[in-house]
């Protein structure tokens, strides 16, 4: 240990589960990464200084900011010495000490000022700094990645990872890069720990749903139409038929196959479209995709993803000097580019972008703020501390008639600032607060000025409600513009503030907040979720403060889904943890908690916006079902969710498929057989009296192969597809487990983990691992749903080969999870573990010619991907 921190001690008493986190922590290093999710109010930076102390190397932390970059060394002073003297500790890169406190920005400017990535390598090495504490991890940049994993890879460091929001709402590739620098999430502080210990509020999120203007569903319609029928003109653009029939992957598919397993998307969306067209597929093609003489081959629909496959490699993936002069590829460029569909380096036929602008700016997401705040207004009175945050100010409408309000159709501060102004019973508690506009009621304007004084401030009164100001300081007091309004808030003399996410999202703090509503769309949902964290803060003046945060969609009704503003929002649930709505009682993450049927219609819309509001109003009721839900767990476990995703609901599927094919099958055989036995027996009991036994067993087999093998045979078929789901769920979850404890994954006992499964009545097939710590449940579900879900592209598949499914023409390929599939040692003890819980399996290695046959193939008709299955991992009070 680094002999400085031996005067480092911290002055009070731990948490009881920051306490409970900090005895793990030999464990959780043993690899040499630490990843916790830690919620605003957790003691976050408190637990990084007492990890680096503990661990006792030369450490660097890393922070976004300079402002948390300074509080590391206030809290340090503060909290693990005696009179704030501790002197080992520098701000300054190039002349670091014990504990240098930067930010990231600062180490990538100061990266860049060497001459070279050796001479920066080795400044850290001569330095002997062997910690990285990185906070508020989810703030790296790409810029930033490549310094921080040269000297992870260069030296064997420590990497210590603190956040509140991993950014599980980024690109895969950034997502995948975090993982790669941060690890996996080792430990999970519980927000239902907080809340028992009156760190954190009882809280709910809720989402009021908006249909868009008649415009925007014209203009949604008109892109999809457009979309489709050029899709369909591709059917009879005589120039693509022609390049595709004549492209060397179909003239020529046996000397291409290198390239074609290097594009199998490709190949695949260029059979699929010749199949669209009428064009009789030549069995060698498909032999290519891994499918026998004797396979049944049931072609996917040419739809807009293959479509799309199709144009971005023609388009760009296979252009060159030469065919950039063809003029059908022009004429369908241009035909492309009419339509808006033709992108910088890519062909987009989802519309996805444009949609996403077009519907989280949506105006009827005004009327939304506006419902809320009122009925919020009614429902608290004057205990109201209501905080609405946006992304822009939109200055033009700063001074809006009454009688223009309503025709405002751009979502921003001054915009719900003029609809609240009107809507609300006392506009004069509203303020708005921004870096550049501030505007206050005349009141709130003089208690501003008799505290900080009126010379320091310009004002001018907004036409046509002069009772408000904007006003602007003069001078230095900016900052203190902030606290003074900040403070007038926290004591309810304004109780609605409109503000940005660029000044109130990250650094404000004002825990008496009752009700936020989120009305940002612009960057990821971290910024969304520290808002929140704000939110969901206890506040001592007020013991039983419940928060409620909305959140604003605004439906695509062309989108079975529901639309890309939804799609978001799903995803941003991922870091949001809280109470169901339904019986039984659940913390959790995601979406699903709110128990909410996505609305159609008008009439929909404002009926489950009616029943949010009434939910939300009911503020003991929140408060009551935290308290008996935490009563009912004492940790976090992760749960793995595969959803039904058929045609039909579940219960139909399940009626036509098991009960009445599997089960009613099954009945009729049994009594066919019942009736057919007995009489097959008398009318040959003459051959059986005279001692015919071999010739009366071979008739026997025979009536019943040419009477009842087919019946049979369609019976069993079923039963294998879709009678043992779960069933096979825990058997592959156990597979893994026997693995991961093979290859030292697990130091928990074995004898004491079990793998919880169920089939609830929406065919949704949910996994618990229990009994193991946070890492390594992590582990286990990453895995498992590696194992299950659509097929991408893995080093090594699994083609399930138990004699009866061969027999009857039941293949599914599953995948061998990354962490197994890193050798072939690796892979046949999965192999192994898996013969021994699930069944015979053959592995196959898809980096070679046969086993990109078999990738190809699992990639284009795997069941999963057929079916639409999908797959969820969750975090659960238990």
């Amino acid at each position: 240990m680094v002999a400085s921190f031996q005067s480092l001690k911290f002055r009070f008493p731990w948490r009881r589960y920051q306490g409970l986190f900090l005895r793990n922590l030999s464990t959780h290093m043993a690899d040499n990464h630490l990843h916790v999710i830690a919620p605003p109010g957790s003691g976050k930076t408190l637990l990084g200084l007492e990890i680096l102390r503990q661990i006792g190397n030369r450490t660097l932390v890393l922070a976004p900011t300079l402002t948390i970059r300074n509080q590391w060394e206030e809290r340090l002073q503060q909290y693990f010495t005696e009179n704030g003297d501790f002197g080992n500790v520098s701000f300054a890169m190039d002349k670091p000490s014990d504990i240098t406190l930067s930010t990231y920005q600062g180490l990538h400017a100061f990266y860049k000022r060497m001459a070279s990535e050796s001479e920066f390598l080795g400044f850290f090495n001569k330095q002997g700094i062997k910690t990285i504490v990185l906070d508020e991890a989810h703030h790296l940049k790409n810029e930033w990645w490549k310094c921080l994993f040269a000297l992870k890879q260069d030296q064997e460091l420590k990497v210590v990872a603190l956040t509140a929001t991993p950014p599980f709402d980024s690109s895969q590739a950034e997502v995948k890069r975090y993982f790669d620098l941060c690890g996996e999430v080792d430990d999970e502080i519980a927000i239902p720990n907080l809340v028992k210990e009156g760190d954190l509020c009882p809280h709910q999120d809720f989402v009021h749903f908006s249909l868009p203007d008649q415009l925007t569903i014209d203009f949604i319609v008109a892109f999809r139409l457009k979309v489709a029928e050029m899709v369909q003109g591709l059917k009879t653009d005589t120039w693509l038929i022609d390049r595709l029939m004549n492209h060397r992957f179909y003239v020529n598919t046996g000397d291409s196959l290198p390239e074609i397993y290097q594009q199998p998307s490709f190949f695949s969306a260029l059979l699929i479209f010749l199949h669209a067209i009428g064009v009789e597929i030549p069995r060698q093609k498909l032999k290519v995709l891994g499918f026998e003489r004797k396979d049944s081959i049931e072609f996917p629909a040419f739809t807009n993803d293959w479509a799309a496959i199709l144009l971005n490699y023609i388009l760009f993936e296979e252009r060159n000097h030469e065919t950039a002069k063809d003029e059908g590829l022009k004429a369908l460029e241009k035909r492309l580019r009419k339509i808006g569909v033709l992108k910088t380096h890519r062909v987009d036929l989802i519309g996805n972008e444009s949609f996403y602008r077009t519907l989280s700016n949506s105006p009827g997401k005004l009327n939304s703020i506006v419902q809320i705040v009122a009925a919020a207004e009614v429902e608290m009175g004057a205990h109201l501390r209501a905080v609405v945050l946006t992304d822009y100010i939109r200055k033009e409408y700063l001074e809006t008639a009454d009688d223009s309000v309503s025709e405002i159709s751009k979502l921003g501060v001054l915009p719900i600032f003029h609809r609240l102004r009107i809507a609300l019973h006392d506009p004069s508690s509203m303020a708005v607060l921004t870096g550049s506009l501030v505007i206050v009621s005349k009141v709130v304007f003089k208690i501003i000025c008799d505290t900080l004084g009126g010379s320091n401030f310009t004002h001018k009164p907004i036409a046509p409600d002069l009772d408000f100001v904007a006003i602007k300081a003069k001078n230095k007091v900016s900052e203190t513009l902030v606290g003074i309004i900040t403070d007038l808030f926290q004591k309810g003399r304004v109780r609605t503030l409109i503000g940005t996410k660029s000044l109130l999202g990250e650094g404000w703090d004002a825990p008496a907040i009752n009700t936020l509503v989120l009305a940002s769309s612009v960057g990821s949902f971290v910024t969304s979720n520290q808002m929140r964290g704000r939110a969901i803060r206890s506040y001592a003046p007020n013991p039983d403060k419940t928060a409620v945060i909305w959140h604003l969609i605004c439906l695509d009704p062309s989108d079975e889904e529901g639309g890309k503003d939804l799609e978001t929002l799903n995803r941003r649930f991922t870091a949001f943890m809280g109470i169901s709505n339904s019986k039984p009682l659940r913390i959790t993450n995601g979406m699903d908690r709110l128990d909410l049927v996505i609305p159609k219609v008008g009439d929909e819309v404002e009926k489950t916006n009616r029943m949010s509001t009434d939910l939300a109003r009911n503020r003991n009721n929140i408060r009551e079902n935290w308290q008996k839900a935490i009563g009912s767990g004492t940790g976090l476990v992760k749960e793995l969710k595969s959803f039904y995703k058929g045609g039909n609901s579940y219960q139909v599927q399940k009626r036509l498929h098991y009960r009445d094919m599997v089960l009613f099958g099954f009945l009729e055989l049994s009594i066919a057989l019942g009736y057919f036995v007995p009489e097959f027996i008398l009318k040959h009991l003459n051959i059986l009296l005279h001692g015919g036994w071999m010739k009366f067993i071979y008739t026997l087999i025979s009536a019943l192969l040419f009477g009842f093998g087919v019946k049979a045979f369609k019976v069993f078929k079923l039963y294998i597809n879709h009678g043992r789901l779960h069933k096979d769920v825990q058997k592959m979850g156990w597979a893994v487990l026997y693995t991961m404890n093979e290859l030292g994954f697990l130091t928990s006992n074995m004898a004491d983990l079990e793998i919880v499964v169920s089939l609830d009545g929406r065919g949704t097939v949910s996994c618990v691992p229990k009994g193991m710590s946070t890492y390594e449940s992590t582990i286990f579900i990453n895995a498992l749903e590696q194992v299950i879900a659509p097929i991408e592209n893995p080093r090594y598949l699994l083609l399930r080969g138990d004699w009866l499914r061969r027999f009857m023409g039941v293949q599914r390929y599953l995948v061998v999870p990354e962490r197994f599939g890193e050798n072939k040692q690796h892979a046949a003890l999965f192999l192994k573990h898996w013969k021994r819980t699930v069944g015979n399996a053959k592995l196959l290695y898809t980096r070679h010619l046969q086993g990109r046959k078999a990738l190809l193939k699992a990639r284009m008709f795997h069941m999963s991907n057929a079916q639409g299955e999908k797959t969820k991992k969750s975090v659960i009070w238990h």
